[in-house]
């Protein structure tokens, strides 16, 4: 039997981690560079829809989300009005990426995969046998990510989906009674440096989402789970020659699909074949690459350019405006854009 050649993966979030631990149970060994450590707060939505049952299976799981909040509604607010609720096609789940993250990484570990935190590994020149799941490429956009955990703070419904000026903001609950409060704000200059834990609130209120930022600072927001992010880049991914690149990675999707979670597990599902026949010499790396690469395109394409355009839309005030009257009116197609988006 021929042995089975290792692979690397760069970057340890939820593809790497999820593509790492598949590979390493069919036999292929998998080295892991981690640029932090475990476990630690993600500025993440942490709020799973469109997980297909066949990414769900051929990852396994269910051992890692099967406790996981499930969210059947969403409530809009519009600066801090109340726009109505509906219900979500399908159920999503609530968990964290702290719980998560540290639950993939000690399966990976006991299924005997290496794990080499604090370590960064140049992503350039492209390497067999070397997959980049270490996040998007930061460029020069003006777009800010910032997340705390909160308790003791009731919501209108599973998922709250907040719309302010230049800005949208989800909170939806996760383990332990917790809530997760993650939002998508324009970079604005002369506001004031704070701490990760209270710029949140300041960039809230600056969107005009006062009353939000008020019940957050109330419900013993947790400073320890404070994250931001910057310099986030939503353009359309390119594929370059022999790169295999999955998760954020591979692209960014927007963040009000809820579906950037759910995206990194199915991109992880995608590469797993190819680079197993890569490992096994059933194809060279250029073919397995190219292979990727054309499924991902054709899993992804259509919802990542569709939520690049209804991105823009959403954080304009006019557009936002429109969008609350056609809810208001039962003119959005919100069961059809869903399909289309996940």
């Amino acid at each position: 039997m021929t042995t089975a050649r290792p692979v690397e993966i760069v970057g340890g979030g939820l593809a790497g981690l999820s593509l790492g631990l598949a590979l390493q149970r069919r036999g292929i060994p998998v080295t892991l560079f981690e640029a932090g450590d475990y476990p630690r707060h993600r500025v993440c939505g942490e709020f799973i829809t469109g997980l297909d049952a066949q990414t769900f299976e051929t990852l396994g799981l269910s051992e890692f989300l099967g406790d996981a909040r499930r969210h059947a509604t969403t409530a809009w607010f519009h600066r801090g009005r109340p726009a109505g609720i509906t219900a979500l096609p399908k159920p999503a789940l609530g968990l964290s990426r702290h719980q998560l993250d540290q639950r993939l990484v000690g399966a990976f570990r006991s299924a005997g995969g290496a794990v080499h935190t604090r370590t960064r590994v140049p992503l350039d020149p492209v390497t067999p046998g070397r997959v980049i799941a270490a996040g998007r490429d930061r460029g020069h956009s003006s777009w800010i990510g910032l997340k705390i955990h909160v308790a003791a703070m009731p919501l209108a419904a599973d998922l709250e989906l907040h719309l302010g000026d230049g800005a949208y903001v989800g909170a939806c609950g996760i383990e332990d009674s917790q809530v997760n409060v993650c939002g998508l704000f324009r970079t604005r200059t002369g506001l004031e440096p704070s701490p990760a834990s209270s710029i949140l609130g300041t960039y809230l209120r600056s969107a005009g989402l006062d009353e939000l930022a008020h019940r957050v600072e109330a419900a013993q927001p947790d400073l320890a789970s404070a994250s931001a992010v910057a310099a986030l880049d939503f353009t359309a991914p390119i594929d370059r020659p022999g790169r295999l690149a999955i998760g954020d990675a591979y692209a960014l999707i927007p963040p009000f699909t809820g579906h950037g979670m759910a995206m990194a597990f199915a991109s992880a599902a995608i590469a797993l074949e190819p680079l197993e026949a890569w490992s096994r010499g059933q194809l060279d790396w250029d073919g397995a690459t190219q292979l990727a690469q054309r499924r991902l395109r054709r899993r992804f394409r259509v919802r990542l350019l569709v939520a690049r355009q209804l991105h823009r839309f959403l954080w304009q005030s006019p557009s936002q405006r429109w969008l609350v009257g056609a809810f208001h009116s039962r003119l959005l197609p919100f069961r059809l854009l869903y399909r289309i988006l996940h």
